[in-house]
């Protein structure tokens, strides 16, 4: 399942130099907007707290810090420390605007960039609102407070000392898991990547970051969301559609759902999470919910000796009772909230779709088919025009053939 509804997604970047901080030119609101040399004193402060955390030098960061906050230092020190472990490649500021507060105090709207060494082509990206103090008998500004901003979403290390296990094609972060959840997660998701790598033979970056938070709850909060996801094993962020760099994708395991399943399960799970990360390039806003999702459990299940009805269970079950879907599922139909049979449903239907494409059509065509959809200028249209020019088909067509090969397929 992948987290929808935003724009963007990974994308290829150069390596960037530890230490540089990379701040965009200020733009700021006309109403309070902070003047210039307010803007550069800000800017360097970020400066400095960038290169720190990269250094992992407490005492330069908590230089950066108000030194009457006390609250505020002890969390930032424990911050700092729960991100030893942590393999960062980069770690910026983006200023975005600075808002004067009389003539002491600012406020600033950052973007934190960062990667992780050796897996990330493109920096994660999370909105941060940091307050700030002008000291002028010291001649700087200092940081009193560092809160989420837009997106709402706390960072793993802010739940916690964050323990790092690393695989050949994954890397494991986790909280309050212990090192043999997380080097067995790590296996998981080292087979996953092949096998992802092998139903989509795009080019993409062939690794994958995992993040696994103590709690459900937590969970949550690394997605900045008050979604219920007790009952999701894993849910992949990434942003859709939209142009340019995209930020990096996060698989986020729920550990108490994702530890309930079995080794099949689990294999499952990761590789559809996977595979999400794998065609991030290719989804956007024209690609429907039953696509994407049902393309990720083909993939799943692709390379596993299972039956249609077994894959399909819930389906099964509604075709027996002589009451098969008559429409593909909707959006809706993958919301969080509600049914959890018609979210199973959901899944079965988008996963029934793509496996008719591909022994119908062939896997090529599949994949041709995905391209064309998530290449489209907006929804209006996309699936219509790619199932004429890449299938040769049209909706109605294609909603028939599916309902058949429901019922000969789990009949």
């Amino acid at each position: 399942m992948t987290r929808r509804g935003r724009n963007g997604g990974p994308s290829a970047a150069g390596a960037l130099l530890a230490g540089l901080l990379l701040v965009s030119g200020c733009a700021v609101p006309d109403d309070g907007a902070a003047p210039e040399s307010t803007t550069r004193a800000v800017r360097a402060t970020l400066d400095r707290r960038a290169a720190a955390v990269l250094a992992h030098d407490t005492d330069a960061y908590l230089a950066t810090t108000d030194p009457r906050a006390t609250g505020l230092r002890a969390a930032q020190r424990q911050e700092l420390g729960n991100l030893a472990d942590v393999p960062l490649g980069s770690w910026t500021y983006r200023l975005r605007g600075v808002t004067a507060q009389g003539t002491d105090r600012a406020t600033a709207d950052v973007e934190l960039r960062y990667r992780i060494k050796g897996y990330d082509a493109a920096p994660v990206a999370a909105d941060r609102v940091l307050d700030l103090r002008r000291d002028r008998a010291a001649g700087r500004w200092y940081v009193v407070g560092d809160r989420a901003g837009g997106d709402g979403a706390r960072q793993l290390w802010q739940q916690g000392d964050v323990r790092v296990v690393s695989g050949k094609h994954s890397i494991v972060l986790g909280v309050g898991r212990t090192g043999q959840e997380l080097r067995a997660i790590v296996r998981t998701a080292d087979r996953a990547v092949p096998a992802v790598s092998d139903a989509w033979p795009e080019r993409w970056a062939g690794r994958v970051v995992v993040l696994v938070p103590r709690t459900v709850d937590d969970m949550a909060e690394l997605l900045g969301s008050a979604a219920d996801y007790r009952g999701i094993a894993a849910v992949t962020t990434g942003r859709t559609g939209g142009a340019g760099r995209k930020p990096a994708d996060r698989v986020i395991v729920n550990p108490q759902a994702y530890g309930t399943l079995g080794a099949f399960g689990q294999r499952v799970v990761l590789t559809h999470e996977t595979t999400h990360v794998a065609t991030r390039a290719h989804t956007s806003a024209a690609t429907p919910t039953w696509l994407s999702e049902g393309f990720a459990d083909w993939a799943a299940y692709r390379g596993e000796d299972r039956t249609a009805a077994r894959i399909a269970p819930e389906l099964a079950d509604a075709v027996a009772r002589g009451e098969p879907p008559t429409a593909l599922p909707t959006d809706e139909d993958f919301g969080f909230a509600g049914d959890a049979a018609r979210l199973a449903r959901a899944y079965e239907g988008g996963w029934a779709a793509c496996e008719l494409i591909a022994d119908r059509w062939g896997e090529q065509k599949l994949l041709a088919f995905y391209r064309a959809v998530g290449g489209h200028s907006g929804r209006d249209g996309a699936v219509e025009q790619a199932m004429h020019e890449v299938l040769d088909t049209t909706p109605q067509d294609f909603t028939a053939l599916w309902r058949d090969y429901l019922r000969s397929a789990l009949g």
